[in-house]
């Protein structure tokens, strides 16, 4: 026998929705298989859950728009401040200057690995050190490195700060629309079922036929289990090969 299987997606709770109202609209209410105060409630509601869907949408469509540009710059940021490192190093393998020196960036004296960038925090991290470093040991008289130079890191790195902080807002503007739509997928899982037991109550002395038949108008979805589809399809063959 089929069960009576509620909508898990934003399109199917809309169409559930959109039935029971349509019905609602249609039939005089003491025609109709469920209450008018939940007629209202459901005529009421879709409005602000499709305007919750959409800004949702909208949303992480910017997001992911983006993403694609702050990653690139991202790229950009990680691939001149590594190559600074390296000249920095060197430098100091050539004697030009000394291993200290490295404590002005924030790294340990004799590490003469790269420090980790991958993740966007360390990168901000490791940008603002070298950047500082670089500006404390010129301010003393001493020759900048070149190629790159820390102006060019600077930019760099700067067009990713700024585009960092543009996503951080992004991320939060979708998470934000994301927990307000969480919040109107419950109420309108409440709304449905509510509705939904209304009608079933209403047409509960109707033959099963029928009843899901009547049902089905007002947006309930009925599926077949594995083992009766099978059954059904053996039922059809078995059908056609009288038939024949």
């Amino acid at each position: 026998m089929p069960y009576r299987r509620l909508p898990n997606t934003d399109t199917a709770r809309l169409r559930a929705l959109k039935s029971a109202v349509k019905m609602g609209r249609e039939l005089p209410p003491f025609k109709l298989a469920y209450s008018q105060s939940a007629f209202t409630k459901a005529d009421l509601f879709i409005n602000s859950f499709e305007k919750a869907i959409a800004t949702y949408k909208a949303a992480y469509s910017k997001q992911t728009e983006r993403s694609k540009e702050y990653q690139a710059l991202a790229k950009k940021a990680r691939l001149y401040l590594s190559h600074f490192i390296q000249v920095l190093n060197m430098t100091i393998s050539r004697g030009e200057l000394s291993e200290d020196v490295r404590a002005l960036y924030g790294m340990d004296t004799d590490e003469r690995k790269l420090p980790n960038l991958t993740a966007d925090k360390d990168l901000l991290e490791w940008g603002k050190k070298i950047i500082q470093g670089e500006t404390s040991r010129t301010s003393r008289g001493q020759q900048p490195i070149t190629n790159p130079t820390i102006a060019v890191v600077k930019v760099r790195f700067e067009n990713f700060t700024e585009a960092y902080s543009h996503q951080r807002i992004l991320q939060q503007n979708t998470q934000r629309s994301q927990v307000e739509l969480d919040e109107l997928r419950k109420r309108a899982d409440t709304i449905i079922l509510d509705i939904w037991n209304e009608v079933e109550e209403t047409f509960k002395n109707l033959p099963d036929h029928e009843r899901r038949e009547k049902a089905q108008d007002y947006g309930l979805v009925y599926v077949y289990r594995k083992n009766e589809i099978k059954g059904l399809q053996m039922l059809e063959r078995s059908l056609i090969d009288y038939d024949a």
